[in-house]
């Protein structure tokens, strides 16, 4: 159970801060929710305090977590699907798991094949919604604003 002031991760939207936990109806049920306010566009989302477990929230990494991701960052390019359609799949599935990890992985190896090779619409489209999700939660994690926590990721990249 968290609380308010809770730095957390919804996967597929990114960190926030659990701002309060109301209780609210919706469809004719009464249930309590956490109120997550995303550091990134300005963005609050209510999750229902009795899914938690099957939506992965968790808790933003800590320091040596942020040392990881960087280093995942900077390694070079994982083996990936040549079949476009696999490898959208393997990394959706990537990301839709929460962990920074992976979703550091899909940053990396969406950023390098765009260099080499290009991306497609529905490629590039993906490396944008797994970038704003590693910046919502390097934000927290690291404390800093997104603009530099973005220049940062760019710079590795450069």
């Amino acid at each position: 159970m968290f609380k308010v002031g809770d730095k957390v991760v919804y996967p597929m939207h990114g960190a926030g801060v659990i701002e309060a936990i109301e209780e609210k109806e919706v469809l004719g049920a009464k249930r309590r929710y956490y109120i997550m306010k995303l550091p990134c566009g300005n963005m609050k989302v209510m999750i229902p305090i009795d899914n938690i477990d099957e939506i992965g929230l968790r808790q933003v990494v800590d320091a040596k977590a942020v040392k990881k991701v960087l280093s995942i960052l900077q390694d070079k390019e994982s083996a990936m699907s040549s079949n476009w359609n696999r490898r959208y799949r393997a990394n959706l599935e990537k990301i839709k798991s929460g962990n920074i990890y992976e979703v550091a992985e899909v940053v990396r190896n969406l950023s390098i094949r765009d260099k080499e090779k290009g991306l497609s619409t529905g490629e590039r489209k993906m490396l944008e919604t797994a970038r704003q999700i590693l910046i919502s939660e390097l934000v927290l994690a690291k404390e800093e604003n997104e603009d530099s926590v973005r220049t940062m990721i760019d710079e590795l990249f450069a």
